[in-house]
């Protein structure tokens, strides 16, 4: 097996949105998100812990986690500021910077718990204490300072950081495993900009180290009492490269794999890939949610087993889990070209990312339920409606970091190629080595729309290879008028020509709205069905039905029928009317009851994208819906 590589843009600007949910989403990020999170880390005392001078008894006592949320709030600072300029902004960039570099030690670490709380407990209990954590954002903040606004004051700290690092683990020096990965990509990340191998040697150790005898934590808990006894949950049951399942804390498990792609890449380890490309598997077909959720308990916000993956009340599917999952992807799809990883991408990124912040841009879910009743308990820390804020707040500062640089998804290259991941509205330009210039402009409105055109700017010469999803059972592809390709999809086209300005490639990716059905080892969704249109994943609100939603039984029988959105909604989304039936709500009593099934009476109900839910109020939601016999539309 060979790793091919198709390197995106370093420079995420080389793709600008325009139009849709991903450019309406990064305009509230610009306008609301970052601001506001950035606001409650102020307000919270999480940036002030850089000044390293809380004392006992005082309150905000910095968390061990504080600095990964000031990190990743910066880094999305950084981005805002290279997508518009806004001196003010800049200014408060630029103190925030001055803040966390004066808190560096000068041995080059920087940790405000392990600073200002319990200096003497630096690195004794790694897979608890987030140290490591906090370093990995606090790189991929520095990384992206300076290659998103030339800054160098960050980087040159990070740097000290990661050499101190250096120096003290690894072989022949200290033994450890950070118990939240994700230092392992910050530091790929850190190794491509500063080519300094030291770096990508401490990931390597990372990755290779991790779960191998003897078990580093056993060995912790033996002096600490904490941690040597959840091997499954941190990922140490096996050798990275040895595993094949997805286990323990999602959110961590991606990280983990993210990184140890990145290695696989750099180093050509063919078999690392293998075991990333193994846990993906295991991801896709059996432990995801539909929505591109991963996770399904909140105790421990873990992977569980296979197909356990219930809708509502226990479950997980963390916001941060859905982010992870798309940095997993895209490294996978950049390292290997197969366009399986950019369904689940797209998935994760339209469905479960995206429904984790609301419209307004300031609210946010914890945990995404496919299934909300007033019935149930929500363990989104006891609400069913986005917060504002958490105590434990890596959801609302992801999302500072990660809407204002989702362009980087739209595409990839490699020598003379220009791979179109997602055919989302926008405008891309990148150079070629040779000097040529790829300047496109796509529209149409994916992905509530599948009849797309993108459109040539500037001749030169390179290969468009536009992908067609593997969702789509029918892709046709024209150029200049002339059909091209008429077929399945699941596959890059390669287009390679002299290209002109005023060339013109269509897409018609047939889009028809589908009933989808799970697996029946999936207990929770026995007799039910899913609504999807495209990558789409659809579901109803009660306020969207004359009764409660979980008494709504849709008819698959009855074709579904693309209509506008309610008010209030985006009106370039696209809803789905559904036919069925309502059952009449009972009485509290009886709790049980024998003879024939409860009345029912002919219903219409509203479904809309399930990223859009909860923007309108509370109410109860449903993406797996109960199914009805057949009823005659004059029944209607």
């Amino acid at each position: 097996m060979s790793i091919l590589r198709f390197f995106t843009p370093q420079d995420i600007n080389e793709a600008r949105l325009t139009g849709g949910p991903l450019a309406r989403r990064q305009k509230s990020a610009l306008d609301m998100t970052i601001p506001a999170t950035m606001a409650k880390t102020i307000e919270t005392g999480r940036l002030d812990a850089f000044r390293l001078d809380w004392k006992p008894g005082q309150p905000k006592m910095p968390h061990v986690y504080w600095d990964s949320d000031t990190a990743k709030v910066l880094e999305g600072m950084a981005a805002a500021l290279s997508l518009r300029p806004d001196p003010a902004l800049e200014a408060e960039y630029d103190r925030w910077v001055d803040l966390i570099v004066s808190a560096q030690q000068s041995d080059g670490y920087l940790n405000t718990h392990f600073t200002a709380v319990e200096p003497e407990k630096r690195f004794t209990n790694l897979f608890r204490d987030h140290e490591l954590y906090c370093c990995g954002h606090l790189i991929e903040a520095a990384v992206a300072g300076y290659t998103l606004l030339g800054k160098r004051k960050l980087l040159e700290c990070l740097c000290r950081y990661a050499d101190y690092l250096c120096g003290y683990f690894g072989p022949g020096r200290h033994r450890g495993w950070p118990g939240h990965e994700e230092i392992e990509l910050a530091l790929m990340k850190l190794y491509r900009v500063t080519e300094k191998k030291e770096y990508l040697e401490l990931a390597q150790y990372f990755v290779n180290d991790r779960g191998t005898e003897p078990h580093f934590f056993i060995e912790v808990e033996k002096t600490q009492g904490d941690g040597g006894g959840q091997r499954t949950s941190n990922q140490t049951h096996a050798p990275v490269r040895a595993q094949t399942t997805a286990e323990g804390h999602a959110v961590r498990a991606m990280y983990l794999f993210a990184g140890a792609a990145d290695v696989a890449e750099a180093t050509e380890d063919v078999e690392l890939l293998r075991a990333c490309e193994a846990v993906f598997e295991n991801v896709r077909n059996r432990r995801m949610y539909i929505t591109g959720g991963i996770g399904s308990s909140f105790a421990g916000e873990r992977f569980t087993t296979d197909y356990d993956l219930a809708n509502g009340s226990l479950m997980y599917a963390e916001s941060c889990a859905a982010i992870a999952l798309v940095y997993f992807c895209q490294r996978m799809l950049n390292l290997t070209g197969e366009e399986k990883y950019a369904d689940v991408l797209e998935r994760a990124l339209f469905n479960g990312v995206l429904a984790g912040i609301g419209l307004s841009g300031d609210k946010f879910f914890y945990t995404n339920y496919l299934e909300v009743d007033d019935s149930l308990y929500c363990y989104n820390f006891g609400s069913p409606v986005r917060r504002e804020w958490f105590d434990c707040s890596c959801c609302p500062t992801n999302f500072a970091r990660f809407l204002p640089q989702m362009q980087q998804y739209l595409f990839s290259v490699s020598d003379q190629e220009l791979w179109l991941h997602l055919p989302v509205d926008a405008e891309i330009r990148h150079r070629f080595a040779n000097g040529s210039v790829a300047r496109l402009v796509v529209t149409g409105g994916y992905p509530y729309n599948g009849n797309l055109a993108i459109e040539v700017q500037e001749d030169g010469d390179y290969t468009l290879a536009v992908r067609l999803p593997g969702w789509c059972n029918r892709a046709e592809v024209k150029l200049n008028g002339e059909v091209v390709y008429d077929g399945a999809g699941g596959k890059y086209l390669p287009l390679a020509r002299q290209w002109r300005t005023g060339d013109r490639v269509a897409l018609a990716l047939a889009m028809p709205v589908e009933f989808v059905r799970c697996n029946p080892k999936v207990t929770a969704n026995a007799g039910r069905v899913a609504v999807m249109r495209g990558p789409v994943v659809y579901c109803v609100e009660s306020r969207d039905l004359p009764g409660e939603v979980r008494n709504f039984r849709v008819d698959t029988s009855h074709a579904p029928e693309v209509t506008a959105m309610p008010p209030d909604l985006p009106p370039d989304a696209r809803a789905v009317k559904l036919f069925g039936v309502l059952e009449e709500s009972p009485s509290d009593e009886p709790l049980y009851f024998t003879g024939e099934e409860l009345p029912c009476v002919p219903c219409e109900a509203l479904a809309i994208p399930y990223a859009l839910w909860n923007n309108r109020g509370p109410t109860n939601m449903a993406v797996w819906l109960r199914t009805a016999k057949a009823v005659s539309r004059t029944e209607q």
